[in-house]
């Protein structure tokens, strides 16, 4: 299988670029690439090449075929609005929704939350939740990058999406999607913690005019729940 980088910067025409020191060590100190391997590249905007490495000491280069754009999107925007876990649990949510198609993925702090970040902590852990999405896309092919936006509390961001189209994974909502219209704009996905919603929050969706819905009567972790529903969404009205 041909290896996929992210390359920082737009592709535009076939010619030698240098690479970035991040992308060279990975490619040739981490996964042993050699000089004249085939790779691909991508800029994140839609755009990807063919090319050609070209190891020369301690530079290395790539021999750029014409870049072309290549679209693997879903027609189905979605964005995760994900409660924070706890552990690697973040790690995994955002790799796998990458994956799985989601445009966005918006992290908010629930009153249940296990985990708590605040300040300079809370943004390196963006950044490095912005490289896991960034190393998906480079596995699954994707040539657009989702965007993990910044941390905000629950209350901020249902303040400031009041009346957006919104699903919420929660008791006593509809089951599944089945009978669901497609919707006509962007779809919030909204996951709790591990703990679950608190009753306020419940209210508050309520309030929001969020449509609960439910998967099933068996309970799944939060890791698990809304790449379920993910999955779901693109079965019903996306590229699945």
């Amino acid at each position: 299988m041909i290896s996929r980088f992210h390359f920082p910067g737009r592709l535009s025409a076939a010619g030698e670029i240098e690479l970035p020191e991040a992308l060279a060590h990975h490619a040739v100190r981490v996964l042993r690439l050699r000089d004249g391997e085939p790779i691909v590249l991508f800029d994140g905007e839609g755009n990807e090449a063919d090319a050609t490495l070209s190891v020369r000491g301690k530079s290395v280069h790539a021999r750029l075929d014409p870049p072309r754009a290549v679209d693997r999107e879903s027609p189905l925007a979605v964005v995760l609005v994900q409660a924070l876990a706890s552990g690697d649990k973040m790690d995994w949510v955002v790799q796998k929704a990458v994956e799985l198609g989601v445009t966005a993925i918006q992290p908010v702090q629930a009153e249940r939350s296990v985990l708590k970040l605040a300040g300079e902590r809370a943004e390196r852990r963006q950044a490095h939740w912005q490289q896991v999405a960034v190393s998906a896309c480079e596995q699954c092919g994707r040539n657009r990058i989702p965007e993990v936006r910044a941390l905000q509390p629950l209350a901020h961001w249902l303040a400031a999406h009041r009346g957006a189209f919104s699903y919420v994974l929660a008791p006593g909502g509809a089951a599944g999607f089945a009978h669901e219209a497609r919707p006509a704009e962007v779809v919030h996905l909204l996951v709790g913690p591990e703990g679950g919603w608190s009753d306020h929050e419940l209210a508050a969706f309520d309030a929001a005019g969020c449509r609960r819905v439910g998967l099933g009567p068996r309970i799944l972790r939060t890791e698990t729940a809304g790449l379920a529903a993910l999955a779901a969404l693109q079965a019903r009205w996306g590229d699945f």
